[in-house]
């Protein structure tokens, strides 16, 4: 079984422009700037023959595909695919405290402490769990040759390092803005990134 996966994180929101943690637990929709991104992104990609799309179950993934379901491209939610949750520090203003609080929870992770979380959050290492039990949804469909999938921006990091055998901790190795793509190809033994971290089109946003 070969397949090709397109990997995006959603487009922008206001908490985005804002600087301010969304996380699993922030249902927020795309502002206008996230609504031209994904304008852009199916402009530049609406001839791919997607055969079926995955998003997460929070609606920013939705509507920034949505010009794809809007074809008749079957969809499905998965939870898995959902944005890591920070728990208590979802939708508040950035100060110092929680600042430091963030830059903590990351050396953390980077020091392979991956079970630390926020509290009312989740870790690396529980994130990796739904996200394994989403990819064996997503590849066991061999008939689903070409897939979008539209996910979130830690979550994304995390993806690609299970894709790619990378340890969770260099998952900030892979950069990414709202609505860049990734492209994955699956020849039937290995993942291999094709294209990483792409942005050519929002070139013009």
């Amino acid at each position: 079984m070969t397949k090709t996966l397109y990997i995006v994180r959603h487009g922008q929101t206001d908490l985005n422009k804002q600087g301010i943690i969304q996380g699993r637990g922030m249902n927020t929709d795309l502002n206008d700037e996230g609504r031209k991104q994904a304008h852009l992104f199916f402009e530049a990609y609406k001839q791919v023959p997607f055969d079926k799309i995955y998003i997460s179950a929070l609606k920013r993934t939705q509507q920034s595909v949505q010009p794809f379901i809007d074809l008749g491209i079957p969809y499905e939610k998965l939870s898995g695919l959902d944005e890591l949750g920070w728990g208590i520090h979802e939708g508040q203003p950035s100060t110092p405290e929680n600042k430091a609080a963030f830059l903590q929870i990351m050396r953390d992770w980077l020091d392979g402490r991956l079970d630390s979380k926020f509290e009312g959050g989740e870790s690396p290492n529980e994130v990796k769990k739904r996200q394994l039990e989403a990819l064996e949804v997503i590849m066991s469909h061999p008939e689903e040759e070409t897939v979008l999938i539209c996910m979130h921006g830690r979550a994304l990091r995390l993806i690609l390092c299970l894709l790619t055998d990378k340890p969770l901790t260099e998952m900030d190795g892979f950069p990414h803005q709202n609505l860049v793509l990734y492209k994955v190809a699956y020849n039937g033994n290995k993942y291999k990134i094709i294209d990483f971290n792409d942005a050519n089109h929002l070139k013009n946003s």
